[in-house]
């Protein structure tokens, strides 16, 4: 596979990036990357829904004496938010030159995981979304005191029922295990303790705070420090230990390039992130700089979002319809804002199950034929009262030298799609496209399709 596509692959979601890295080289355009802004203003589908406590309150409490027919709109109306949310990040994915920042939210989004399921706020699940795109690439420690005083995350990890006299250890358990230190670097104690100091922090209008009658101001010990702890001094203690740095560098490097990384590599990037003092945007640069020159293809399974934004992409379609593409991504288990638990996705061999190697398939062969993703799909992802059931025809095409033969489209589209090709995938390629095959014929286009589908449906081309 070309070094371009493979990293376009990696550092976005599909091979659009490849003719950028391709003529700016890897060192500029991550310098681009990590420059973009983006409108940190609420898109307007969040103009109406409800914003602070009083609000929220006066919302219950009006559903209360509401008739059924009331209760069900409101009910229609929040899930009808949910889902734009969805539809609302998966612009963004499809539209951004330079998709880094967006990548890094979305592994942001998959470690401190917070679902619109149980935090049934849309509005805090997108300023959750919007702390991590705002810290994608500046320091874990400060990212992390964020989170855990979002309310997004006290309520997602029950925080709100924590209190100095009914302790509730969720928070302050997957503060260690899943968000810093990971199994094996702390004791049962520590949760106890740390559950201790995050008691009372309770939700607040822009962000958790803690309630005088609720927090426990006893003197606790964590990792051998005694003190009247709170959420911040439990972070910095936290990052103040040797393995803290590990446990990230680990799901980067899995995130990113492997799925099985080698415990040398996550030790070395590890040690740099601690003298970098948690700063991760120096942590990528070095990670990006030092692997792109390996032969690394073949290393990491396609997620579904790269899988699909790549076909979309190789078929030269523009924008694909977000609620389909929503649809799919929760078909193949990466549902955004609704992570199965607390450890998010799996990743890794999760992503080829039979069941979603089989939807992979079909859903190349329905695109492949200029398809939408299905009539199903489409009625399912309606937000009114009015389904959708035609299903509507789109134009498709793969590019190829219009002046090459069957064996130079063959190398052609290889080397943009696959990390090797054997001698019997050569054969089956040829059979696909015959050696009069002729690219200036009418035809041709459907001949190309033809193999572009063959491709995407080998085990080689769900590797990067």
């Amino acid at each position: 596979m070309n070094k371009s596509n493979l990293w376009s692959l990696r550092l976005g979601f599909s091979s659009k990036q490849a003719p950028l890295i391709e003529k700016m080289g890897i060192e500029k355009f991550l310098n681009q990357s990590f420059a973009t802004s983006f409108d940190k203003k609420a898109p307007d589908f969040l103009e109406d829904e409800p914003k602070t406590i009083a609000e929220l309150k006066a919302l219950r409490q009006s559903l209360k004496t509401a008739d059924a027919e009331e209760q069900k709109k409101a009910i229609k109306k929040q899930i009808r938010n949910a889902v734009q949310l969805k539809k609302w990040w998966i612009d963004k994915f499809q539209t951004e030159e330079y998709p880094l920042r967006e990548k890094m939210t979305c592994f942001w989004h998959n470690h401190f995981v917070a679902t619109s399921l149980k935090v049934k706020s849309t509005y805090w699940i997108y300023q959750h979304n919007t702390i991590l795109r705002e810290n994608a690439f500046g320091n874990f420690k400060e990212l992390t005191k964020k989170i855990v005083k979002s309310n997004a995350m006290v309520r997602y990890l029950d925080n709100v029922d924590n209190r100095k006299d009914k302790i509730n250890e969720n928070l302050s358990r997957e503060l260690l295990e899943l968000f810093t230190i990971g199994i094996g670097n702390y004791t049962e104690n520590d949760i106890k303790e740390g559950a201790k100091a995050l008691a009372g922090l309770n939700l607040g209008e822009e962000s958790a705070v803690y309630r005088r009658f609720l927090e426990d101001n006893s003197i606790k010990t964590y990792f051998g420090k005694k003190g009247n702890f709170k959420a911040d001094d439990l972070v910095d203690i936290i990052f103040e230990q040797k393995n803290t740095p590990y446990l990230i560098t680990r799901k980067l490097l899995k995130w990113f390039i492997y799925d099985n990384p080698s415990e040398d590599l996550v030790v070395y990037y590890g040690d740099y992130f601690k003298k970098m003092n948690f700063e991760i945007q120096p942590l990528l640069v070095k990670i990006f700089n030092e692997e792109y020159p390996k032969n690394t293809a073949g290393s990491k399974i396609k997620d579904p979002l790269t899988y699909l934004f790549q076909l979309s992409n190789e078929l030269n379609i523009d924008k694909s319809n977000s609620n389909l593409i929503a649809l799919f991504l929760k078909q193949q288990g990466m549902d955004l804002f609704n992570q199965p638990n607390v450890k998010g996705w799996d990743g890794g061999n999760s992503w080829l199950t039979s069941q979603i190697y089989l939807q992979r398939n079909n859903t190349s062969d329905l695109l492949c034929n200029g398809k939408n993703i299905s009539r199903k799909t489409s009625d399912a992802m309606q937000e009114d009262d009015e389904p959708q059931t035609k299903i509507e025809n789109i134009k498709v095409a793969v590019t190829f030298d219009k002046n090459g033969n069957n064996k130079k489209i063959i190398s052609e589209l290889s080397n943009r799609l696959l990390f090797k090709v054997d001698e019997s995938m050569q054969k089956d390629m040829e059979n696909v496209l015959k050696y009069d095959f002729d690219p200036k014929s009418e035809n041709a286009n459907y001949a190309v399709l033809r193999l572009f589908n063959y491709i995407t449906k080998t085990p080689e081309y769900q590797l990067i």
